[in-house]
């Protein structure tokens, strides 16, 4: 077991009946460090995610987080209370508004009351979110519902963060408070595992990357050695581009005059 890694899987893999949505991946993720895990839709970015979390059991292979068994009982619990998880779907509750969210998260994380209003205010404060106390979640926009997940993965102050796609539909601003709250985290000795389809974001915060393509994990290295070797795009586009080449041919996109008749015209 090494002891500098906070995520650590030997051969995991999922199978949903004769499809192996992964397979036999080998993640090492080092402490300390902002690692992002890309790959094109439907990759198994998310069901990996899921498994890493305790959310999905693996159908063989292990996790290790922190130097712990996220599926071994005794130390499932430890486990969850040293990692933060943002999901692809929120999971928030509707019907509360942030500060009652946040509340509620830190009392499941026995936190004791001034410590959750104290970081709960400082986590509204920079996230944005303090002048909405009196609106429910469920009035939220998609960035605003964003913030608030991240602000309650924060909240425990875990030792490792999983965040799945946390750029996705968020505006400029939003993806920037978020980005530079994720730096800072990092900064501090944390780790951040984030999946995301966005290059240029994950170029610009991430110091490790892996990519996964068809469940396969096709690379896993430190974004300054991808850099010397090739750019981060043209690797990916290398690694899980097919007939990226070919031509786009809809000539009836012309932009210009029709060769057939309008509906209207027909209809005369």
């Amino acid at each position: 077991m090494n002891t500098n890694l906070a995520i650590e899987t030997d051969s995991l893999s999922k199978f949903y009946g004769d499809f192996q949505a992964v397979d036999s991946v080998d993640l090492t993720v080092e402490k300390g460090c902002l690692y992002g895990f890309l790959g094109p839709n439907g990759a198994g970015k998310s069901t990996t995610i899921k498994m890493l979390t305790g959310i999905l059991k693996p159908s063989s292979g292990s996790v290790r987080l922190l130097g712990g068994d996220p599926w071994n009982q005794t130390e499932a619990l430890q486990i969850k209370k040293q990692i933060g998880v943002v999901p692809e779907d929120l999971a928030l509750f509707d019907n509360l508004t942030a500060r009652e969210y946040l509340t509620f998260v830190g009392q499941m994380h026995l936190l004791d009351k001034a410590t959750i209003l104290q970081r709960g205010e400082e986590l509204l404060s920079l996230l944005k979110l303090e002048g909405v106390e009196k609106k429910l979640t469920v009035e939220y926009s998609h960035g605003m519902k964003k913030k608030l997940a991240l602000a309650a993965a924060l909240l425990p102050n875990p030792k490792l963060l999983f965040l799945d796609e946390p750029f996705e539909g968020v505006d400029v601003v939003t993806a920037k408070v978020i980005r530079d709250l994720l730096l800072n985290y990092v900064a501090k000795g944390s780790t951040v595992f984030v999946t995301s389809h966005v290059m240029e974001i994950v170029e610009r915060i991430c110091t490790h990357v892996g990519i996964i393509a068809n469940g396969n994990l096709v690379e896993q290295c430190s974004l300054d050695d991808l850099n010397a070797r090739n750019s981060l795009e043209n690797r990916f586009i290398e690694l899980v581009g097919s007939n990226t080449d070919e031509k786009p041919n809809l000539d009836w996109l012309d932009g210009g005059e029709r060769s057939g008749k309008s509906a209207a015209e027909a209809s005369e």
